[in-house]
């Protein structure tokens, strides 16, 4: 379907441009709500109850943003003046400000991936103990998945399990920036839960793939999360009557969740009319490599297609609800002809 604010217009930039649905609105409308500075949203309770249960973790925090759900979970699990590791191309290093030292006074070192994909053995490689004072202890490693700048890559679980094997004798926490967590569980048909055991501190976001207009959770032990219950009051993440929002997120689990797999099927489809393998597809990103990015992005607005730059050469496609088979034909019918393939 096209843009119901702006008509004709496929948006394919990323899958935060979604509009809530008139089912959602209606949720939100119907929410009952309390302040939840006091804990007293029986909406926001519920849903951080039910998130909690899905990774498998004790309690969950509801928060603005996903950079908030990251910032504050590195912050648990590591202190001023020790390291947070991580790929060169993560969304916490690249996309989120430099929030770790500037808020925080957390160092960060990164290592360079294959696209993203975690490698790790090459992240343990890089590891820094606490007991040697020479040096800037690594307190925790952050893992993406599924992967941005990867291009919608799902993590491979057993990747994931040789970090987190690695980490209880290391000593060191790991974080999981699950902003797109839900795509990663409907690609790769493991369940949420088996995802959240391997992490300490796990953000995830619904204003992506889930559709809401705003709202991460962060899930983590009891008392870490007692403690990051402060930490979002001082960065002034306080929220009074958000049951209205914590509603739109119940609601994407019901009725959203489900359907990703639809997304994931509309990106290899726009994969293979661009002359992309579809099997390099795993999510709801497509990257279109050694482009000419800007004059194509331009000329495909002037079609009614928006489309994401993400350099000079490289444009990512992203598939969302707002998009149905019709859209993301109109669109490869545009860029096919832009790109003549």
């Amino acid at each position: 379907m096209a843009d119901e604010g702006r008509p004709g217009l496929v948006d394919l930039r990323s899958d935060t441009v979604t509009r809530p649905t008139p089912g959602m609105r209606r949720a939100m409308a119907e929410a009952e709500v309390g302040d939840d500075v006091y804990g007293e949203d029986p909406a926001v309770r519920a849903l951080e109850e039910r998130v909690a249960d899905l990774f498998g973790h004790e309690a969950a925090l509801f928060v603005p943003s996903g950079t908030m759900g990251n910032q504050i979970g590195m912050r648990l699990v590591c202190e001023p003046g020790q390291e947070v590791l991580c790929d060169a191309d993560a969304h916490v290093v690249t996309y989120e400000m430099g929030a770790a030292a500037a808020v925080f006074g957390i160092s960060t070192r990164t290592v360079v991936s294959d696209g993203g994909l975690l490698d790790a053995d090459a992240l343990l490689a890089q590891v820094r103990p606490r007991d040697d004072w020479h040096l800037t202890a690594t307190a925790a490693v952050a893992v993406e998945n599924t992967h941005n700048r990867g291009g919608g890559r799902v993590q491979p679980l057993e990747q994931l399990q040789r970090l987190w094997d690695a980490s209880r004798g290391a000593g060191f926490a790991v974080h999981l920036d699950g902003a797109r967590i839900w795509n990663a569980a409907a690609a790769s048909g493991l369940d949420l839960a088996t995802y959240g055991r391997l992490a300490d501190t796990a953000s995830v976001c619904f204003s992506k793939g889930l559709g809401t207009p705003v709202g991460s959770v962060l899930v983590a032990s009891a008392d870490r999360i007692a403690t990051g219950r402060l930490w979002r009051k001082r960065l002034g993440g306080g929220m009074r009557q958000v049951g209205v929002l914590a509603a739109a997120c119940r609601y994407a689990l019901d009725h959203h969740l489900p359907r990703l797999a639809e997304d994931h099927e509309h990106a290899r489809l726009l994969a293979k009319r661009l002359g992309v393998d579809p099997a390099t597809v795993q999510t709801n990103m497509v990257v279109l490599d050694d482009v000419p990015a800007p004059v194509v992005a331009e000329a495909a607005k002037a079609r009614g297609v928006l489309v994401s730059q993400v350099s000079p050469r490289r444009i990512r496609l992203v598939t969302h609800l707002d998009v149905d088979r019709a859209a993301v034909d109109r669109a490869a019918d545009v860029l096919a002809d832009l790109l003549d393939r």
